[in-house]
């Protein structure tokens, strides 16, 4: 069974013999990342198919961020591999919910969570944690909390 991490580092070294250096960076950095997570704590371990997963999502994060950040500062060219950097790591990433999808979630979350007897803006959390685990991976906390938020109110 081929893993996560070694399928990026399989990927790093056809990146490199192609000269891709966009891809072998990004692929580097995450693979470094990865690492670190790995050293952090008490005890080395082995990283989890899914905790891999959460590294690149954090990654893919920061380069979302990092490009809007350039884009606004008028720096286009960083923008631009910031976002194919962001890209490379989507692939590797579960398809992420459209806000279709999102919202059928989260309204049925909210309807289990007045079942439980929460209702309006106080039952966030309750309905936080019955989305969470359903959307994990496949959308950002951020849309989460505005769809849940929206629904609440409405």
């Amino acid at each position: 069974m081929t893993t996560l991490k070694s399928q990026l580092k399989d990927e790093l070294t056809d990146a490199i013999r192609a000269r891709d250096e966009l891809r072998s960076s990004t692929l580097r950095l995450t693979l470094a990342a990865i690492q670190v997570e790995e050293v952090s704590g008490k005890e080395a371990r082995e990283l989890t198919d899914a905790e891999v997963e959460k590294v690149i999502a954090k990654e893919a994060k920061k380069r979302r961020e990092a490009a809007d950040a350039f884009a606004k500062g008028g720096r286009t060219e960083q923008a631009e591999r910031e976002r194919a950097e962001g890209e490379i790591l989507a692939t590797y990433l579960p398809q992420q919910l459209t806000d279709d999808e999102l919202n059928a979630i989260v309204e049925q979350a909210v309807a289990e969570a007045k079942a439980g007897g929460a209702e309006g803006p106080r039952a966030m959390g309750a309905v936080m944690k019955i989305v969470n685990p359903k959307v994990a991976g496949r959308a950002e906390g951020g849309r989460v909390a505005a769809s849940v938020k929206r629904l609440l109110a409405g």
